[in-house]
């Protein structure tokens, strides 16, 4: 499936069930691994679960493939393996606590975090 068509379903089905906070993250300059990484924030671990079974059932409806899921068990947390495209369903403190945009951000943060490019310098 395109990668922007994926990310559209991803991004939908993240929203029929007020998914909230949703960011989405180019990373096919970071990392080759995958190409995006969606975000998304719950507020309880029911709807953490919840939104992730939807991604997966819409992501098949729409002829996508579901490579794993992890975290479904306690609900803080679930990540949805997509191939191209990595969800993450996460409640609001552990979402604050990680801070997976700033991680996977291309940019300087004002904390001063390490960043993709100060790792590895255009041109190197």
């Amino acid at each position: 499936m395109d990668i922007r068509k994926l990310q559209e379903v991803v991004v939908a089905a993240l929203e029929d069930i007020k998914g909230r906070d949703i960011e989405v993250i180019d990373t096919h300059k970071l990392t080759a691994l995958f190409e995006r990484i969606i975000i998304a924030s719950a507020e309880s671990n029911r709807q953490t679960r919840a939104l992730a079974r939807h991604v997966q059932d819409k992501v098949k409806e729409a002829g996508g493939t579901v490579v794993s899921v992890e975290g479904e068990e306690t609900g803080e947390w679930v990540l949805v393996d997509l191939g191209d495209v990595v969800v993450h369903v996460m409640q609001p403190a552990v979402r604050d606590y990680y801070r997976l945009e700033e991680l996977w951000s291309s940019t300087p943060t004002r904390r001063g975090r390490l960043t993709a490019e100060a790792v590895h310098p255009a041109g190197e």
